[in-house]
């Protein structure tokens, strides 16, 4: 078991109608908030006004920050920083998912930060010493950013998408209530599925490390997100179903499933070369390339592939090879079956080798790093999985 550190500093609010406590919570944190959400959906459905409502019964003054972007731009979260600064949040608070979330730390890093470029700070070129408090209403269960170490920007000028990792990322306080995603179309409740069990698919299958307690987290969590993922996306008002999955997103990326193992995010490193490039949702754009992934380098890590298989899937073909081969068919089928895009052409966009050849590029930034802890993998190697994955 490798050491690690674990920190999971949220405070999560968790069931029905909790976005009326948004108030009480927030003010231990703050007395002015900047209320960041995307673009509309939680106007029209009553939420936006009942987080105000709250907000206000409980003193805490807020000015309203739509057009976060599924993809979040650096443009807007620039444009955020410049609505905090001028309203003087001492808060931030993102209602919706990972994207509002996401624009949410980075106007808080930039709020804090107001003499340096955002993207100087997100890219780690200046060092992130402070940020703003920030807090989240959740309404998808998806990118886990809720309690979360991380968020992602995309850099619309440089055709660029990237990630920060940082303890100031993590939310201080999350609203979670399950009912809030009953009315989400299906295709998004499937993307979400899919980025859950990527998040903890991308900390297993490292090879040579005995982490059986963590090992077993991220079994059950896979097999809860399989078995309730289907039901949410055939039936979205099941409440039992549906909170099995906003838990599980949230658990699926606070690290508790890399403890002892880390973490191998080549696949998000796929996804976000594509999403950049052609603005894909993220959960398409890691389900349209995992199997290619997978079959590229599972003979390298047969004997988690096959764990894998068994504990998640019932396998019970003894052979690790095989074993590990019908593990992969299996998930692959299962994101056909609700509904997600397997293969790039599935993705409506049909890459020649020169855009794939540049995707390679994007992703191994260059090919100046190696992406994966199974087998390196360089431009050349992720050209060949971009190829398969067509």
């Amino acid at each position: 078991m490798d050491n690690f550190k674990y920190y999971a500093p949220t405070e999560v609010i968790f069931g029905k109608d909790v976005e009326d406590q948004t108030g009480e919570t927030a003010v231990k944190y703050g007395k002015k908030a900047l209320l960041v959400y995307g673009k509309g959906s939680v106007v029209k459905s009553g939420l936006l006004e009942r987080v105000e409502k709250s907000l206000s019964e409980s003193g805490v003054e807020y000015k309203e920050f739509g057009g976060a972007k599924p993809n979040p731009t650096l443009a807007h979260a620039e444009e955020g920083i410049k609505e905090a600064l001028s309203f003087g949040a001492d808060m931030i608070i993102g209602i919706g998912g990972g994207s509002a979330i996401d624009t949410a730390k980075a106007i808080a890093h930039g709020a804090a930060n107001p003499d340096e470029k955002l993207w100087e700070l997100w890219t780690k070129k200046v060092p992130l010493t402070k940020s703003l408090p920030v807090g989240a209403v959740l309404t998808i269960a998806a990118a886990g950013s809720e309690m979360s170490d991380s968020a992602v920007l995309t850099n619309e000028e440089l055709g660029k998408k990237a990630g920060i990792n940082t303890d100031f990322n993590r939310c201080r306080f999350a609203m979670v209530n399950p009912a809030l995603g009953m009315t989400l179309p299906k295709n998004q409740i499937a993307a979400g599925v899919t980025d859950i069990m990527m998040h903890t698919m991308e900390r297993y299958f490292i090879p040579g490390i005995q982490c059986d307690m963590t090992d077993e987290i991220a079994e059950g969590l896979l097999r809860t997100v399989i078995k309730n993922g289907k039901i949410v996306v055939d039936t979205p008002s099941d409440y039992d179903a549906m909170a099995e999955i906003f838990w599980a997103s949230s658990l699926s990326h606070n690290n508790l499933t890399e403890c002892g193992r880390g973490k191998d995010f080549s696949v998000h490193k796929f996804g976000h070369a594509l999403s950049a490039r052609y603005d894909v949702t993220h959960g398409d754009s890691l389900a349209a390339v995992w199997g290619s992934w997978a079959k590229a380098l599972y003979k390298d890590a047969d004997s988690r592939f096959a764990k894998f298989a068994r504990k998640v899937w019932g396998i019970s073909e003894e052979n690790d090879e095989k074993a590990a081969a019908a593990g992969i068919d299996k998930t692959v089928e299962f994101f056909k079956s609700i509904g997600m895009p397997v293969s790039l052409h599935d993705l409506g966009i049909n890459p020649t080798d020169d855009d794939l050849t540049a995707l390679s590029m994007d992703a191994t930034m260059q090919d100046t790093v190696k992406l994966s802890r199974i087998r390196p993998i360089d431009a050349k190697a992720a050209f060949e999985i971009y190829k398969a994955a067509l």
